[in-house]
């Protein structure tokens, strides 16, 4: 994306050393993220199968931010080495685009890696060259980056711009229905940011649903087709019920991870920008991030007619008694945290902004502790 084509909110980081403490600083949000979704688990938020999904994701959100970090080990340093676009004033994260290369690169990865040099044949390549030159060897450095990129993504496991649905079976009801969580995760592209979903689903068909060749990649499709954060949970889980007679979407949950707040690298608007400019806080620990749970829940089954004689099941699903109708957000609850350091925490409980005191704070430290405030 050239200079003049580029949204304003899109900047690239040039420079090596600011590439590297980008993503230095994402490698430990991640690893703090798995532990506050540990947290969630012991606070009754999230069960065993819950737990296991988002943390998959995060993982793979992790694995990700390792593979790009080889991609752009030598951004500023060699011409052809490319540089990282992020998304400084509405999320944070790197830019949609990025995800899509990536994407694209994991599916030739393989191949590409068999026309290369080994990493041992590329290290004592660079070692004769230091020893017998006496010059630095940048383009062998670029290589190796690249070669580790690569085994990167052949590794798989990555958080891609789609994650395709999945389902854990959960257990058998008295009426014989089979409860499944089904999950699934894509890259907004609207805002930047992942998003994971959860949604539990009754079954009531004669297939179990992951081994019904018929209603599986339909249902894998319309959700998918569906995964847009500019939708309502409403109109998500109430366009699942109504196209599959023998599904019944009872919870529907949407976890957004991010924006990430950080005074060095991004240019976000709201007293988070303020807070984080007064704590000054050391090079790893100048950031907070947002994570927003949204819930909808049936409330009630109704039976409609389904042709001349026939019957099905309707999901009522209650919505947010709080909510006025400008404020209708389509769930039966939202609720936002953040996550945070220490030093960040204590300038905004400091400085008390308005809007923050019901906001459920995680303070995250290296040593692995996450404590829980309001």
């Amino acid at each position: 994306m050239s200079a003049i084509t580029a949204p304003l909110d899109h900047f690239k980081l040039e420079d090596t050393r600011v590439t590297r403490r980008y993503f230095a600083k994402f490698h430990r949000i991640t690893r703090h993220l798995t532990r506050v979704a540990a947290t969630l688990q012991a606070e009754g938020g999230l069960n065993r199968a819950e737990i296991s999904a988002i943390v998959s994701y995060l993982a793979g959100l992790n694995y990700s931010f390792t593979a790009l970090s080889h991609r752009y080990h030598m951004a500023g340093r060699v011409p052809h080495a490319g540089q990282l676009t992020i998304d400084r004033i509405e999320s944070g994260f790197p830019v949609h685009a990025e995800l899509m290369d990536m994407a694209a690169d994991a599916a030739r990865a393989a191949a590409d890696l068999a026309d290369m040099p080994s990493v041992a044949d590329l290290k004592g390549a660079m070692v004769r060259q230091i020893t017998g030159d006496l010059t630095i060897p940048t383009d062998l450095q670029f290589t190796l980056a690249r070669r580790l990129y690569l085994e990167e993504l052949a590794k798989g496991r990555l958080f891609l711009p789609r994650n395709d649905p999945q389902s854990v079976y959960v257990a058998t009801a008295s009426n014989g229905r089979r409860r499944f969580l089904v999950h699934w995760a894509v890259y907004d592209s609207e805002v930047n940011l992942p998003v994971i979903y959860l949604m539990d689903v009754e079954d009531s068909g004669r297939t179990a649903l992951p081994k019904d060749d018929r209603r599986w990649p339909q249902a894998h499709a319309h959700l998918m087709a569906q995964s847009l954060t500019g939708l309502k949970l409403l109109t998500i889980a109430t366009g699942f019920d109504q196209d599959f007679d023998d599904l019944h979407p009872v919870r529907l949950r949407r976890f957004h991870i991010g924006p990430m707040y950080s005074h060095a690298f991004t240019r976000q608007s709201g007293p988070l920008r303020d807070v984080l400019a007064v704590a000054n806080s050391p090079e790893g620990d100048d950031w907070a991030l947002v994570w927003t749970e949204e819930e909808l829940m049936t409330d009630r089954v109704e039976s409609v007619k389904s042709g001349w004689f026939g019957t099905v099941e309707r999901q009522i699903f209650a919505q947010d008694p709080f909510a006025d109708a400008a404020l209708d957000r389509g769930a039966s609850r939202m609720e936002r945290s953040l996550i945070l350091p220490a030093r960040p925490y204590q300038a905004l409980a400091d400085a008390r902004p308005a809007g923050f005191a019901d906001v459920v704070k995680y303070v995250v430290s290296d040593d692995g502790r996450v404590v829980r405030r309001r």
